[in-house]
C-alpha cells in the first residue's frame, strides 16, 4: 500500500461516486487519489439499472459499457396485478450491468487516468490540508467524501446538518432464468416496491425496496404472483444482499478545501434509479468548480441535479401505503400511456415538467378522479 505525500485531490472513498470523481478531476489534468477501506471490485445492494442519462455521463467520463457487459432494456413497464402501463425511451436504451462489473470498469478508467489507489485503508481521518491515513499524512488541496450514507468524513466536517431524512430498505438477488422482458418493470405492492432488471440473455436483477427492515424478497413475493410464477423455476445465482435507501438533503454539501458526493452529500429513494447517474453529474460538477477554484459553484450545481429526480421521487413515493391511490393512478396512467411516456421522458431529463402540463394531462386527471 503506497501512500503518496501529496496529491491535489483526496477522495475517501472508492465507489463508484468516489470513483467517478477521481476520473474526472484526472481529466482536468489534477493528481487524484482514491482512499477506501475495502479492495475491490465493491459490491452494493442496488437495482444495478441505468437509464440512458447514466450513460451519457459515463461516456463523458471516458467510459463506454462494452459488448456483453450488462443487457440493454428499452423502457420501463409498471404494473399493480391490476393495471400494467409501459413506455419507451424516446432516444437510446438503457442498460442493466451488474454491480461490481460497473465497479471494474470504473477502477479501470480511473488506472488509464493515472489515479492512486489506497485500498485496505484503515484509520482514515481528516487532517490539516488533507487527511491522515493510520496516522501517515497526504497533503492535498480538496477533500472529497464519498464514502457514502453513514460519511465519516461529512460528520468529521461538520457538514450533518439536514433539511430532510427519510429511510427505507432495499434486497437485492440475483436468479438464473431467461429475461422475460426488454423493460426495467417496477411491481407496485401494498407498502413495497419490486424491481426487475435482466442484467444478461440468461440472469436477472429482482430488488425490493421497502420501509419494513424486517420484509425480506421470498416473503415479499408473496404480494407479487405474477413475478413469483415467473421466478417459479429460477435459480438463485446470489445471496440476498441489503442495504439502506435514504432520501436525505444536507444543508450544504462543501466548506473551503472540503467537498461531498454521491450518498455522503444526500440522496434521491431509490424508486428512481437515478442514483448513481446523480453521482456521476455530481463528479463533474465538483471537477469544473475545482478547477474554476469556486467551490461555491459546486454547491449551486449540486442543488439543480438533485431537484428534478428529488421531485420525481417525491411523486412515485405518494403512492406507497395509499393502495386506492396506486391502483387509481396506474388504471389512469394505463388508459393514457401517452402521460406515462411524457413523465419517463421527464424522468431521464429529455423533457421538462412544463411539457406535462397540456389537455392530455387533463384527461388523465379526470380519469384518475373516475376511476
Amino acid at each position: 500500500m503506497r501512500i503518496p505525500a501529496y496529491s491535489d485531490v483526496c477522495i475517501v472513498g472508492g465507489g463508484p461516486a468516489g470513483l467517478a470523481t477521481a476520473i474526472a478531476v484526472a481529466q482536468k489534468g489534477y493528481s487524484a487519489t482514491v482512499v477506501d477501506c475495502a479492495v475491490p471490485p465493491i459490491d452494493k445492494a442496488c437495482g444495478e439499472a441505468l437509464m440512458p442519462d447514466s450513460l451519457d455521463v459515463l461516456h463523458r467520463l471516458g467510459i463506454t459499457l462494452p459488448a456483453g457487459a450488462g443487457a440493454r432494456f428499452r423502457g420501463i413497464r409498471f404494473s399493480d396485478g391490476r393495471s400494467s402501463v409501459v413506455a419507451d425511451f424516446a432516444a437510446n436504451a438503457g442498460v442493466a450491468v451488474r454491480r461490481t462489473v460497473l465497479h471494474s470498469l470504473l477502477t479501470r478508467r480511473a488506472e488509464e487516468c493515472q489515479v492512486n489507489f489506497v485500498w485496505g485503508a484503515k484509520h482514515v481521518q481528516l487532517a490539516k490540508e488533507g487527511i491522515s491515513i493510520d496516522g501517515r499524512r497526504i497533503a492535498s488541496k480538496l477533500v472529497v467524501g464519498a464514502d457514502g450514507h453513514n460519511s465519516r468524513v461529512r460528520r468529521q466536517a461538520g457538514l450533518d446538518r439536514m433539511r430532510t431524512e427519510r429511510s427505507r430498505f432495499g434486497f437485492r438477488r440475483h436468479y438464473l432464468t431467461t429475461p422475460w422482458t426488454s423493460y426495467m418493470e417496477l411491481y407496485w405492492g401494498p407498502k413495497s416496491q419490486i424491481y426487475i432488471a435482466p442484467v444478461s440473455n440468461q440472469e436477472i436483477c429482482v430488488s425490493l425496496v421497502s420501509g419494513d427492515s424486517k420484509l425480506r424478497l421470498d416473503r415479499a413475493l408473496e404480494n407479487y404472483p405474477e413475478v413469483s410464477a415467473r421466478l417459479h423455476d429460477a435459480v438463485p445465482v446470489s445471496s440476498e444482499k441489503g442495504g439502506m435507501s435514504v432520501s436525505r438533503s444536507l444543508r450544504r454539501v462543501c466548506r473551503p478545501g472540503l467537498a461531498l458526493v454521491g450518498d455522503a452529500s444526500g440522496s434521491i429513494d431509490a424508486v428512481t434509479g437515478e442514483g448513481l447517474c446523480i453521482s456521476f453529474k455530481q463528479a463533474l460538477a465538483l471537477a469544473d468548480a475545482f478547477a474554476a477554484g469556486d467551490l461555491r459553484a459546486y454547491e449551486s450545481a449540486h442543488r439543480r441535479i438533485s431537484r428534478r429526480p428529488r421531485m420525481m421521487a417525491f411523486l412515485l413515493l405518494l403512492l406507497e401505503g395509499h393502495t386506492i391511490s396506486q391502483h387509481r393512478a396506474l388504471a389512469a396512467l394505463a388508459r393514457h400511456p401517452d402521460v406515462f411516456a411524457s413523465l419517463l421522458a421527464i424522468h431521464v431529463g429529455e423533457r421538462s415538467f412544463g411539457d406535462l402540463f397540456s389537455w392530455r394531462f387533463v384527461d388523465f386527471c379526470r380519469t384518475y378522479l373516475a376511476a
